[in-house]
């Protein structure tokens, strides 16, 4: 089984982990559109839809950059409408683009906090709006949300509230549209890492080098992410899938390869539940 052929349309995957699932699709055949904010390169963050573009080009997928910015309904809606024509369809979204700041209340200004609201659960939703007509004539149609488990624990709120409460937006979305899209048979999924992952967010937001040696590489969402798509809608949907779960379901027993420069434990990401923590194998340091 592979992805070959099928069309992913992936939000905001000009780098990190978004670029990294296009790329592993793109090793299986697959068509990719990348609709994203990023034409000019930017100093402190890597990658173009331009460069993405090409490097999944390279990596054997045919490539559809877009300049989109998901806050606005036109341009999305134009974008879907590009990889439509060009590839004949839509068999996988991916609602990658997303926004944070790990601020109190006090200190969130209004701006940042309606960036985090439009981009995160805005977004997720305007997206999967406008790519589901198209899910629907799919064949094993799967919508993917990078948004954590619904763990309503106050920790998590308490010193970031907007921040979570814009991601799990993002998560609420899983919940309520595979219940309502499940008579269609669109998958819709969430998936979360268990540990950090070495990408620009947390080099320069989320504690820098200290924190990106005790990351994973973006690679196993993205081994884990093709692993979701490849599964049957119809009755894989509605989950809050952690990654490393995914590809131990899937066999997979050696992880070293996603960390081959961590020395001990690694760093455990936000949102993670205690119980998943409890059931690894793997050595996780809470740092959030």
């Amino acid at each position: 089984m592979s992805l070959n052929g099928k069309t992913l349309f992936i939000s905001g995957g000009s780098r990190g982990i978004g670029l990294a699932i296009a790329l592993r699709a793109a090793r299986d055949g697959a068509n990719v559109t990348i609709a994203a904010k990023t034409a000019e390169p930017h100093p402190k963050l890597p990658g173009t839809i331009y460069s993405a573009a090409e490097e999944i080009e390279q990596a054997g997928g045919k490539a559809l950059p877009v300049l989109c910015d998901i806050r606005d309904e036109a341009q999305v809606a134009d974008a879907v409408a590009k990889t439509v024509e060009r590839f004949g369809g839509i068999d996988i979204c991916v609602n990658n683009a997303s926004a944070i700041q790990l601020t109190g209340t006090l200190e969130t200004d209004m701006k940042r906090y309606d960036l985090m609201h439009q981009i995160n659960t805005r977004g997720t939703f305007l997206v999967s709006k406008t790519c589901i007509p198209h899910l629907k004539s799919a064949k094993n149609p799967h919508i993917l949300n990078l948004a954590p488990p619904l763990d309503m624990k106050a920790k998590w709120f308490k010193n970031h509230v907007a921040y979570t409460m814009a991601k799990f937006g993002m998560s609420m979305c899983t919940l309520g549209m595979s219940a309502e899209f499940a008579k269609d048979g669109i998958a819709v999924n969430s998936l979360w890492p268990i540990s950090t992952i070495d990408t620009a967010a947390v080099r320069n937001l989320l504690g820098g080098a200290t924190v990106a040696a005790m990351s994973r590489s973006p690679d196993i969402m993205a081994d884990a992410a093709r692993a979701v798509f490849l599964r049957p809608s119809r009755e894989a949907t509605g989950n809050f899938y952690i990654d490393e779960e995914v590809l131990r379901a899937e066999g997979v027993t050696d992880f070293s390869i996603y960390a081959p420069g961590a020395a001990d434990q690694l760093a455990g990401d936000f949102f993670v539940p205690d119980e998943v923590f409890a059931n690894s194998q793997t050595k996780v340091k809470r740092i959030y």
